[in-house]
């Protein structure tokens, strides 16, 4: 058999990890064993992130929109509500955006049932 030599992907694949890993600190950054731990790490919480920022966003959404609602008097789910019966079709985030940057417009909204 012939001996096969793989150092040059070795090396490609450890420079790609390190690569990932540049800014991070300490030996993180500079040692393959230690920056490939990290950068699996890295990857997984981002894909996990990814998840969570749509249920933060959302929850950031009907936290505005209480607090706007409420200056008007009257709650979120009671303002939800009406929305649904009134069929109304706005979701949360364009919703959230009417009560922060136009509040008449949010009043004629609330008026509208």
């Amino acid at each position: 058999m012939v001996r096969i030599k793989r150092g040059n992907i070795a090396k490609k694949r450890r420079k790609k990890i390190l690569k990932f890993a540049s800014g991070y600190r300490g030996a993180h950054s500079s040692l393959f064993r230690v920056a490939n731990q990290q950068v699996m790490k890295a990857l997984k919480y981002s894909y996990i992130n990814r998840k969570q920022k749509k249920r933060i966003f959302r929850r950031i959404w009907i936290t505005r929109i209480n607090a706007a609602s409420r200056i008007q008097g009257i709650t979120y789910s009671r303002l939800i509500n009406k929305l649904n019966i009134s069929k109304i079709a706005l979701n949360r985030k364009m919703l959230a955006q009417i009560a922060i940057l136009d509040n008449s417009t949010f009043t004629k909204i609330l008026k509208f049932d």
